[in-house]
């Protein structure tokens, strides 16, 4: 379902102009500066044609918001899209170098164990800090990269306590996050934006609308953010699912160290109940007119 409404996106245009954690593939933090050894530009982007479905402008010039897919009792298939976001503000590039880890190369090699499709939502300071997961969970088919801005600075007053852009930052702050994350080693990002909490309102869906990209926000917050009870995780997130939804998780340890282990239950619980993993651009794909 499409809506738009106040408080969650980056745009296609976006992705290809500049292309717009926790891998499988361990590796050291490094400190908030360009790391060795990357490319010094990112490759050329594919054609639009190649890349995941993005949605259209609304009347109104702003960009559209997707926060799950259909609900049709009659559809043959339960889908369900796990996203999970990779995310680093600013002042936390030293703290990964200093040895904390905001990666989760357990989720991830779990996800790929299990084959379980999910959208990676990739801050740049994520990418960054990390750029050979970054780029192996970019290369490996299951997963779809997406843009969860630069630094998690909100896009709102109010929003969690976060650290507040001007709107005049909006659009660059989207554009370096795509850039970063493509020097990584991220091949293609789907078209896709995920607001700082899900927070935005007018100006920041018509700030993003040049890049063409889809905002995403969730219908089911997983609640890991800070948890400690992988089975309370676990049972919100059986609970809270239907048809079409779009689950929002984390893939930090520093922040959400339970989710790995909550997610050996709910891979099963779900598929128990007949769900189909898929990836945020397959549930699009899905609710689109053919």
């Amino acid at each position: 379902m499409i809506i738009f409404a106040r408080c969650a996106a980056l745009p296609f245009l976006l992705v290809l102009a500049v292309l717009s954690g926790c891998a499988g593939t361990r590796n050291e933090p490094a400190a908030d500066r360009p790391t060795a050894g990357r490319p010094a530009s990112p490759e050329p982007p594919p054609t639009a044609a190649a890349g995941p479905p993005a949605l259209p402008l609304d009347a109104r010039g702003r960009i559209p918001v997707f926060s799950h897919g259909s609900r049709d009792p009659g559809d043959d298939v339960k889908r369900v899209a796990l996203t999970f976001d990779a995310d680093m503000t600013r002042d936390q590039g030293p703290r990964a170098a200093a040895g904390e880890r905001f990666d989760n190369p357990e989720l991830i090699e779990l996800l790929r164990q299990e084959k379980v499709a999910s959208t990676i939502f990739m801050t740049g300071m994520w990418a960054r800090t990390y750029p050979d997961q970054a780029a192996t969970i970019g290369r490996d088919p299951l997963f779809e990269v997406a843009n969860h801005t630069f630094s998690h600075y909100a896009y709102t007053a109010g929003c969690y306590g976060l650290p507040r852009l001007t709107p005049g930052e909006f659009r660059s702050d989207a554009e370096r996050a795509a850039t970063e994350i493509l020097a990584a080693g991220v091949p293609q990002m789907a078209p896709y934006f995920r607001f700082p909490g899900g927070c935005y309102d007018d100006a920041a869906l018509h700030a993003l609308a040049p890049t063409g990209v889809t905002a995403v926000q969730w219908d089911v917050s997983g609640g890991d953010a800070f948890a400690t009870d992988p089975g309370g995780i676990a049972d919100h997130v059986l609970d809270e699912v239907r048809p079409g939804s779009v689950v929002v998780l984390h893939c930090t340890r520093s922040a959400a160290p339970a989710t790995a282990e909550a997610m050996r239950r709910i891979i099963p619980g779900l598929r128990a109940r007949g769900y189909e993993f898929v990836r945020v651009s397959d549930l699009i794909a899905a609710d689109r007119p053919h």
